[in-house]
């Protein structure tokens, strides 16, 4: 564990016990966290394989998913956010009428999954949609078993027959942008001189050339 990531893990520890002082919905926000302390584990475990960036764009999207699972993502205050710092209802600006941070949550999964996994971007998208997909195949056994109040306030539909294919619409949206950011960074022409750059030999080195 390099001193980056024990920041980067102190810094989300806060975060997340910040979102437990007087929680809202407490067993609603109990069932969020829990995929939260599963994902933790996986990346505790996973923690020699993954470099710092990488463990930041992991908790990066967890911090997302800490902040919708105080206010089960139904209810995310973004408007009263935006209003104090821009003076505008985002609802109000865009005409919206549902609350859309679960949008943002499932849009920046597939940015941040995409960025960790460093794969190309056929497989990435492969990843993101199956792991999507299963994760709205959860969201519908909780549908079937349990009380329909628990299960809107986990779910967050906010009777939107089509948000299972908008959130993963939005998934393969994040991985794509992702994966657009990576290849042009890597055809950057910074990038397309050093990989045209001749090689130094042997006899061009300056210790050889003074060992003559």
């Amino acid at each position: 564990m390099t001193r980056g990531k024990w920041w980067l893990l102190g810094a989300f520890g806060a975060l997340m016990a910040v979102t437990w002082i007087n929680p809202l919905w407490p067993a609603e926000q109990a069932l969020h966290s829990s995929l939260t302390a599963v994902a933790l584990l996986a990346l505790w475990l996973s923690r020699r394989r993954l470099d710092t960036a990488q463990w930041a764009w992991a908790l990066f999207f967890l911090a997302l998913h800490t902040i919708a699972a105080r206010w089960i993502y139904s209810f995310v205050p973004y408007d009263g956010w935006t209003d104090a710092l821009l003076g505008v209802r985002m609802s109000e600006a865009f005409s919206w009428d549902r609350n859309h941070f679960d949008r943002l949550v499932h849009f920046a999964y597939g940015l941040c999954l995409t960025a960790l996994l460093r794969r190309k971007w056929v497989r990435s998208l492969e990843i993101v949609l199956a792991t999507s997909a299963l994760y709205e195949l959860l969201e519908w056994a909780i549908a079937m078993t349990l009380a329909p109040g628990v299960a809107e306030a986990y779910n967050g539909q906010q009777g939107d027959v089509w948000d299972a294919h908008a959130d993963m619409a939005l998934a393969a949206l994040g991985a794509l942008v992702t994966s657009l950011a990576s290849c042009a960074r890597r055809r950057s022409p910074a990038a397309t001189t050093r990989s045209q750059a001749p090689a130094t030999t042997p006899q061009e080195r300056p210790g050889r050339a003074r060992a003559r």
